[in-house]
């Protein structure tokens, strides 16, 4: 009996430019105050006025040099760097900015699909300039940006949302990486495994065991052996590693929600733990909302006492989120606002609802340099 593939469809027609502002958030404060210019900036509230509860959102990159990264806690960022310049943030003037980030991408295009305050996809194949460059429109945004805001953003460009993310990350800040069809398996084959974001550690392990190491081990495998081992995974890795994402840019509105939730046999009874539990389920969730393609503007957290008493609590923020560290830094911020454990805990939850389309495949990956410019027309 013959086996059974799944047809490879690669829709390579597509200009796709992905933005990302480069450390949004502390970059906005030294821009605002030239004098934190150079030094290690963490937007989180100091640990000594939250005994230690306190969440990282982010961080320039001064800060990064010393391991500092965002959903840390503010205790370990103060113990990785005390000369640190924490700010507890203000989220109303990032959300303003975002906005007229946005207004700068609507002069080029009105296909935009935003990933986060700080992250957006453009589909720039038609466009209110009329070029057939994806990389002279990603130039001329990065000059606006710059310009009329004082900030700077990494870009990439592909004929994939995937590849345009991956590109994106690679030569930050203020990078511009284009990635053509032809070089697309090439650059895949040579990742690590572990580089293949959605790929947890357990899964690593796994694949390591069955002799895939690298996007080349992976290449090699066939479709049918990926999904026996792996499941839906194994399908996407198949195609991932093929360059193939054909996910549209996507601006449509959608209300669901997504959640995690657990029991405990042995009930919570100190703020580290619920900590913890906070992490695990938001990891939970960010799989769901992969799995469900989605993404969302308001965290829920449920909080069941030994009592059976239930407290629910939720915040609404004015841009979607989906990663685990962004899940967890405004679960924090509502725990926070809970004032601690005060009676045990046999159940913590957490929700996130208004949700709308995203890409199943959102990946952060090291890339080369690829020596194009406008000329190659993407």
């Amino acid at each position: 009996m013959p086996e059974l593939v799944f047809p490879l469809i690669n829709d390579t027609s597509r200009k796709i430019i992905h933005i990302d502002m480069d450390a949004f958030f502390a970059s906005v404060e030294i821009r605002d105050n030239p004098t934190l210019e150079g030094k290690p900036v963490v937007i989180a509230r100091h640990p000594s006025q939250t005994s230690g509860r306190g969440v990282v959102s982010t961080c320039n990159y001064e800060a990064r040099k010393f391991g500092i990264h965002s959903a840390m806690s503010s205790s370990e960022a103060y113990e990785l760097c005390p000369q640190a310049i924490f700010i507890s943030g203000n989220y109303e003037k990032y959300t303003e900015i975002s906005k007229k980030v946005r207004e700068i991408f609507l002069r080029y295009t009105d296909t935009i699909e935003p990933m986060s305050i700080d992250e957006a996809y453009l589909d720039v194949t038609v466009n209110k300039i009329n070029t057939t460059s994806a990389i002279k429109i990603a130039r001329m945004i990065q000059f606006d940006i710059w310009e009329e805001l004082h900030l700077t953003c990494s870009a990439g460009v592909s004929y994939n949302k995937f590849l345009a993310k991956l590109a994106s990350d690679f030569e930050k800040p203020h990078g511009l990486t284009l990635v053509m069809p032809e070089d697309a398996i090439d650059f895949l084959k040579k990742l690590p495994i572990e580089k293949f974001h959605g790929v947890g550690k357990k899964s690593v392990i796994r694949m390591n065991e069955l002799g895939i190491f690298t996007g080349k081990d992976l290449y090699n495998w066939k479709e049918m052996d990926l999904i026996r081992e792996f499941g839906r995974m194994g399908y996407s890795l198949y195609r991932k590693v093929r360059g193939i994402h054909n996910s549209p840019v996507n601006d449509h509105r959608d209300r669901k929600s997504v959640g995690k939730e657990n029991t405990y046999g042995r009930e919570l009874a100190s703020d580290e733990q619920v900590l913890t539990e906070l992490r695990v389920l938001s990891e939970k969730v960010e799989n769901s909302l992969r799995r469900a393609q989605k993404h969302g503007k308001t965290v829920v957290l449920k909080v069941r006492y030994s009592d059976f008493s239930t407290l629910t609590k939720r915040l609404t923020i004015p841009q979607e989120i989906y990663k685990k560290e962004d899940i967890f830094y405004y679960a924090n911020q509502i725990w926070e606002e809970v004032g601690g454990v005060e009676n045990k805990i046999r159940l913590l939850g957490i929700t996130i609802t208004n949700l709308t389309p995203l890409a199943y495949e959102n990946i952060s990956l090291p890339l080369w340099q690829t020596e194009k410019d406008e000329q190659l027309k993407m």
